[in-house]
């Protein structure tokens, strides 16, 4: 999609589509110029017919009485309640309805007068057109025609602003292709392709540790769960180096290309979704593509442990005692509790390598998760307050909720083994995602940390709120969010 910013006269505009925003118990749209009386009178109409509801969307002709062809008017609901999110999804339901009615190009006028900044507004409308036009195409032969935007607005910063949503949408995008990838397309040793590209392409470090130097160098979790495949494991380190003399910020991302559990066989109802498995990881690569571009000032480094999980004769088992990266041993209860393990590994070595100041982590990580927060919300467990009330924050700016777990002396308790130091799950169902959390904190210590549950939220799956920007498939969860945090002082 090509976006341009124009700070022309909307009513000499000449477009197939213009589109105005109304808000509730407004007669006419914001941003509405002089028009024709009979013009005016049809708009008044739809409003009133729309009552201009949040995502309500209407088209009229406008019989050659302007240079556009055709007036959508969006609705946004009730003005007060007007957010980044409202904005997004509408823009997202704009943009798909001018796809399918099959336009080459439409122009979006930007209202002066919104409860929220003009900068906000822009992003939202960007991200909201790009995010909701995005198919997973690649295996198909006919590919969907995207429209071309044109922004009307008085912002002085506008193209600017355009531009770095551009990027953080391609960031997005860029994270969700790669989940998006069936497992025969991307084992850990494809993905390592994938990143050593992006790298190369974006001026990162990469270094990627390859099966014999993981178990030479002691990565007991990564090495235990990936020697059940033929496609060996491995550990994907990118760094970004935007800001002198500070120590960097980590950020870690589960990548199971394929999770069958293991020899803790999962059901095969839903299986295919363990492709999934990858977001966390995948989600870390569209970051560092993104902050890269972006040009954030900040250092920032990217740590994917990437394994194949699967039932094999190498494959490690239930009662295997397996030493972690940092020399703690842990008690194998279920081979698909696996993601924890290489998490394990992954932050150990981040913090004894470049002793971070904080390090945060990415995961589709326990069913339980759901369970607790649905599809809608990620969980967050973290040690550190001021890591918390600033991802809070973010979250609400992006639209990518998120709700704070407890973790505590109990929980981690409840991990303790009987003949190793840890055990790879808690007791029974009980609090499986903080006892996971709790699994992770051993590896952290007092290192200002945070985890972000996403098995929920990584993909469009049952129970998932229908959202015009987050079409079928990977969402792409968290990138933006992250962006946002690594923006904010």
């Amino acid at each position: 999609m090509n976006i341009k910013v124009e700070k022309s006269d909307p009513i000499k505009k000449k477009t197939k589509l213009v589109v105005y925003f109304v808000t509730e118990k407004s007669e006419l749209p914001l941003g509405l110029p002089k028009l024709n009386q009979k013009l005016v009178d049809e708009i008044k109409k739809v409003v009133k017919e729309t009552k201009a509801k949040l995502g309500a969307i209407a088209i009229l002709h406008t019989h050659q009485l302007v240079e556009q062809e055709r007036i959508l008017i969006a609705g946004l609901g009730q003005k007060h309640k007007i957010s980044h999110e409202s904005l997004r999804i509408t823009s997202g339901k704009i943009a798909r309805k001018v796809s399918e009615i099959e336009l080459e190009e439409y122009t979006i006028v930007v209202p002066n007068n919104l409860p929220v900044n003009s900068k906000s507004v822009i992003n939202s409308i960007v991200e909201g057109a790009r995010l909701s036009l995005y198919s997973f195409d690649r295996f198909k032969k006919e590919k969907k025609k995207i429209p071309n935007l044109t922004i009307i607005s008085t912002n002085e910063k506008a193209s600017e602003l355009v531009s770095k949503a551009n990027l953080a949408s391609e960031g997005v995008i860029y994270a969700r292709s790669l989940s998006n990838l069936p497992p025969n397309e991307c084992n850990p040793v494809k993905l390592g392709e994938f990143a050593k590209s992006l790298s190369v392409k974006n001026r990162l470090k990469c270094t990627i540790l390859s099966k014999s130097e993981l178990k030479q160098k002691g990565f007991g979790g990564i090495t235990a769960v990936g020697q059940g495949s033929k496609n060996e494991p491995k550990l994907i380190i990118l760094e970004y180096n935007g800001k002198k003399d500070s120590k960097p910020i980590i950020l870690v991302g589960k990548a199971v290309t394929f999770d069958t559990g293991g020899i803790s066989l999962k059901p095969a109802e839903k299986m295919d979704e363990m492709k999934f498995d990858k977001c966390g990881g995948c989600t870390v690569l569209g970051i560092m593509k993104a902050v890269s571009e972006l040009k954030l000032p900040v250092n920032l480094v990217g740590i994917i442990p990437s394994v194949e999980n699967m039932p094999g004769g190498e494959s490690y088992r239930p009662g295997d005692i397996i030493k972690l990266h940092d020399g703690k041993t842990a008690e194998i209860l279920n081979t698909d509790a696996e993601g924890r393990l290489i998490l394990y590994d992954a932050l150990s070595y981040g913090i004894k390598t470049y002793k971070p100041k904080e390090i945060i982590d990415f995961a589709t990580l326990t069913g339980a998760c759901i369970v607790a927060l649905g599809a809608n919300v990620a969980g967050l467990v973290s040690n550190n307050k001021k890591i918390v009330e600033k991802i809070t924050k973010s979250s609400q700016n992006t639209g990518e909720q998120v709700w704070q777990l407890p973790i505590n002396d109990d929980y981690m308790d409840m991990i303790k083994s009987d003949y190793a130091e840890i055990r790879n799950t808690g007791p029974g169902r009980v609090a499986g995602t903080i006892t996971a959390a709790a699994f992770l904190a051993n590896a952290v210590g007092n290192t200002p940390w945070a985890h972000f549950d996403i098995a929920g939220t990584a993909w469009v799956q049952a129970g998932s709120k229908e959202k015009s920007y987050n079409p079928k498939g990977a969402t792409g969860f968290g990138v933006r969010l992250m962006l946002d945090y690594l923006s904010s002082p």
